[in-house]
C-alpha cells in the first residue's frame, strides 16, 4: 500500500511539474481585434451625428476599413441602411470619427446594428477579419453591436 501511495504521489508530482513547463507558443495569445465604441449621439445641422471610438489591434494597418449599418426607429422598425467609412486604421491606433447622418432624427434612434463589413483592406489582413475581430460597446443609451 505504501509503495502504491508513494508511486501516485511520484506520478501526481511529475504531471504537476510537466503542465508548468508548456511552451510560451503552446499558450493561447489575445484574439485580434477591432474595437468600436459607440461613444456619443447628437443633433447635427445635418440630422444626426454619431461619434465611434475605434481601436485596431487586428496586428497589421487597415488601409480601408467600413461598415454597413442598420438604424432602427424607436418603434424597432429599420428606418435606414448606410454604410461608415472609417478610411483608414493604423494598427495599435485609437481614432475618433464622427458621421453626419442627413435626415435622421437623433431622438428616434433605438439601435444601431453592424450589418457586415463592406470594405476591410490591408496588408496581411483577411477581409473577414474586421468582422471576426470586432468587439462592440456603446456609451450611448442606443442599443449598439452586430
Amino acid at each position: 500500500m505504501i509503495r502504491l501511495t508513494t508511486s501516485l504521489r511520484l506520478l501526481t508530482s511529475t504531471l504537476a511539474m510537466s503542465l508548468g513547463l508548456v511552451p510560451a507558443w503552446a499558450q493561447s495569445a489575445p484574439a485580434p481585434q477591432l474595437s468600436l465604441e459607440f461613444n456619443a449621439v447628437q443633433p447635427s445641422d445635418k440630422g444626426c451625428r454619431l461619434t465611434f471610438v475605434v481601436n485596431n489591434a487586428l496586428g497589421a494597418d487597415l488601409s480601408k476599413a467600413a461598415f454597413e449599418i442598420a438604424l432602427f426607429n424607436e418603434v424597432g422598425v429599420v428606418d435606414r441602411l448606410s454604410v461608415l467609412d472609417f478610411k483608414d486604421l493604423p494598427a495599435g491606433k485609437t481614432k475618433v470619427t464622427r458621421f453626419d447622418l442627413a435626415g435622421t432624427d437623433c431622438t428616434k434612434l433605438s439601435r444601431v446594428l453592424i450589418n457586415s463589413a463592406t470594405e476591410c483592406a490591408g496588408a496581411g489582413i483577411e477581409p473577414g477579419a474586421c468582422m471576426r475581430g470586432l468587439k462592440t460597446q456603446t456609451k450611448t443609451g442606443i442599443a449598439f453591436g452586430v
